[in-house]
C-alpha cells in the first residue's frame, strides 16, 4: 500500500513484463534501493571484506559445491541449454573462487563481499502472508562470505554477526537474533544464526539475514584447503551471511519510519539516497 502511494514499487508492472515476484522499482524507490546496496557495501569494505562483482549465473560445479545441488535445484532457475543456473546468492560464485585452492596459511582469513541480484524459483505461494516484498523470484542482496582455519572459524562467526547487527542497528529497525534448531537448519550448515526485523503490516517477524558457520562441509565438496605451518594440506572453514538481504530491508523501513509528513531516510542512507523524506 505504501509502494503504491508514494509510487515506489510497481508489482503489476513486472507482472506484465516478466511475471509475478519480479517487481519494477522507480523513482525514490530505486534510489533507495540503491542506497541501501551502496551502505551495506562500504560497511562491508570498512571491515576489511574485499569487494567482488561475480557472474550471476553458475555450473553444476559450483551449485555442487556449495551444496545447493542436488539438494536444490527445484529452488534454481536452469538455462537448459548451457546448463547453467542462475545463482539464489552471490555466496554460490564467491565461494566457488576458492574452489580446487590450496591457500596459503598466511593469507587466511580470506574475507569477501559482494552484492548481487538473486533468483529463487521457489520463492513461496500465494496470499497475504507473500504479497508484496515478502517473498521475491529476483532481489538484491549483498552476501558476505570468509574463508577461516578451523579454530579461528567460531570468532569469525561473531564478528560476522555484530557486523549485521551493526547494520541493522544504523538502520534504525526493530530486530531479534534466533539461534537456529537441527530441524531448521539448511543440512550445509553446523551452526545458523538469523536475524529479524519487526513487520508492523503484518504482526510479525520476518528473517534479512542467516549468518552460518559450514565448517568443513562446504570446503570438502569444493577441496577448498589450506597449508599449515607442518607443510600439510587441511580443509578450510566456511562462513557466509546475509548483509542484508533488500526487500524485507525496504518493507520495513517504509513501515517503521512513517510519519504525517512522509517516510524519513535513515541519516546513514541519506548521503545516497540525497533526500532525507519521501513524500
Amino acid at each position: 500500500d505504501l509502494d503504491r502511494k508514494y509510487n515506489l514499487i510497481n508489482f503489476d508492472l513486472g507482472v506484465k513484463i516478466t511475471g509475478p515476484g519480479f517487481p519494477v522499482y522507480i523513482g525514490k524507490g530505486a534510489k533507495l534501493q540503491r542506497a541501501l546496496i551502496h551502505f551495506f557495501l562500504d560497511r562491508a569494505s570498512d571491515a576489511g571484506y574485499l569487494e567482488i562483482q561475480p557472474p550471476y549465473v553458475v555450473n553444476e560445479a559450483s551449485g555442487y559445491g556449495t551444496g545447493q545441488l542436488p539438494d536444490k535445484e527445484g529452488q534454481m532457475y536452469l538455462i537448459n541449454e548451457d546448463k547453467l543456473y542462475m545463482i539464489p546468492t552471490a555466496e554460490v560464485p564467491v565461494t566457488n573462487l576458492y574452489r580446487d585452492v590450496i591457500i596459503p596459511a598466511d593469507q587466511l582469513p580470506v574475507k569477501n563481499c559482494a552484492y548481487s541480484a538473486c533468483f529463487r524459483r521457489e520463492a513461496g505461494s500465494y496470499g497475504k502472508d507473500v504479497r508484496g516484498l515478502n517473498r521475491l523470484h529476483q532481489f538484491d542482496k549483498v552476501e558476505i562470505v570468509r574463508i577461516e582455519k578451523p579454530e579461528d572459524s567460531y570468532a569469525a562467526l561473531e564478528e560476522m554477526k555484530d557486523h549485521v547487527q551493526g547494520l541493522l542497528e544504523s538502520l534504525g529497525l526493530p530486530w531479534h537474533i534466533l539461534r537456529l534448531c537441527g530441524g531448521d537448519m539448511s543440512f550445509t550448515s553446523a551452526i545458523t544464526f538469523d536475524f529479524e526485523v519487526y513487520s508492523a503490516a503484518q504482526e510479525r517477524w520476518l528473517e534479512v539475514s542467516s549468518v552460518s558457520n559450514f565448517e568443513t562441509y562446504q570446503a570438502n565438496r569444493l577441496k577448498c584447503r589450506y597449508r599449515g605451518e607442518d607443510k600439510k594440506t587441511h580443509l578450510c572453514h566456511t562462513l557466509n551471511g546475509s548483509a542484508l538481504a533488500l526487500p524485507r530491508i525496504m518493507a520495513a523501513l517504509l513501515e517503521n519510519n512513517q510519519t504525517p509528513e512522509g517516510i524519513i531516510v535513515p541519516e546513514c542512507l541519506r548521503k545516497y539516497t540525497g533526500f532525507d523524506i519521501i513524500n
